[in-house]
C-alpha cells in the first residue's frame, strides 16, 4: 500500500512531455504512420557505421558573399544522423568585414558562441516585461578570440563583426534540432506575406517600407549544407 501511494504521488512530479524537435507533431491515430515522429526513426544498431558519426568540411570557410555578409555552416541532425536523440548540434558562423548575423532565435535550445577569429558585439534581448511601460533589456558584450558568450533558449540574439577583418565563431546547441527563426526574414519574407497595414501598424511605419522590405530577396535560412561543399 506504501509504494502504491507513494508511486501515485510522485508520477505527476515525474511526468512531462518532451521538447520539440521540430516545429509541431500532428498527433495520427495510425500505428503504421511511424515515419513522422517527433525527432528521427532509429536506424538498425546492426547496420550503424562509423561514417554515421562522422562528417567533414567543417574547417571550410563559408561564403559570406550576400546581403548579410555571414553565413551558418550547421551540423544539425538532418547533415549527422548520428546526433539523432543526443540532444546536441554546433555550427560554425563566418563574417565578412560589417557582416552581421541577424536577430534570430532558436526555439528548441540555448546557444553558447565562442569567438574564434575576430571581434564581434553580441547580445540577446529578453522577453516583454510583467509592466507594459518596462523596456525589454538587452545583455550585450563585445567578444574577442577565445570569449564565449552564452544566449538562452527562444530569446532573440544576434553577432555583429565590426572589425576590419574576417571572423569566425563556432555556436553549440542543446537540441539536434534547434530550430532558425530569422526575424526580419520571418516578418517580411513569409509566404503568403503578412498583411502590409497590420505591419506597418505594429512597427510604425509606412506601408510603402513594409512593401519594400517584403519585396526584397530574403535569403533561406542563411545556412550552409556541409554536404554540398
Amino acid at each position: 500500500m506504501f509504494i502504491a501511494i507513494l508511486a501515485v504521488g510522485s508520477s505527476p512530479a515525474d511526468a512531462y512531455d518532451p521538447d520539440q524537435l521540430q516545429d509541431f507533431c500532428v498527433a495520427v491515430n495510425d500505428s503504421k504512420a511511424a515515419v513522422f515522429v517527433n525527432g528521427k526513426i532509429c536506424k538498425d544498431p546492426k547496420t550503424v557505421m562509423s561514417d554515421d558519426f562522422f562528417i567533414s568540411g567543417f574547417n571550410r570557410p563559408g561564403n559570406t558573399s550576400n546581403p548579410f555578409g555571414s553565413r551558418v555552416t550547421h551540423v544539425f541532425v538532418d547533415e549527422l544522423a548520428g546526433l539523432n536523440t543526443l540532444g546536441i548540434s554546433i555550427a560554425r558562423i563566418d563574417f565578412a568585414p560589417n557582416g552581421v548575423n541577424p536577430p534570430h532565435e532558436h526555439p528548441r535550445a540555448s546557444e553558447v558562441l565562442v569567438v574564434l577569429e575576430g571581434t564581434l558585439y553580441v547580445g540577446f534581448i529578453t522577453t516583454n516585461p510583467p509592466n507594459p511601460n518596462d523596456k525589454n533589456k538587452l545583455f550585450a558584450k563585445i567578444l574577442q578570440p577565445g570569449d564565449v558568450f552564452v544566449f538562452p533558449k527562444g530569446l532573440i540574439h544576434f553577432q555583429y563583426n565590426f572589425g576590419k577583418t574576417s571572423a569566425v565563431a563556432i555556436a553549440s546547441f542543446n537540441s539536434q534540432n534547434p530550430g532558425i527563426m530569422t526575424i526580419p526574414k520571418a516578418v517580411f519574407g513569409s509566404e503568403p506575406p503578412v498583411r502590409a497595414d497590420v505591419l506597418a501598424k505594429s512597427f510604425h511605419v509606412g506601408e510603402n517600407l513594409v512593401e519594400y522590405l517584403q519585396s526584397l530577396p530574403w535569403m533561406g535560412n542563411n545556412a550552409l549544407d556541409l554536404h554540398r561543399i
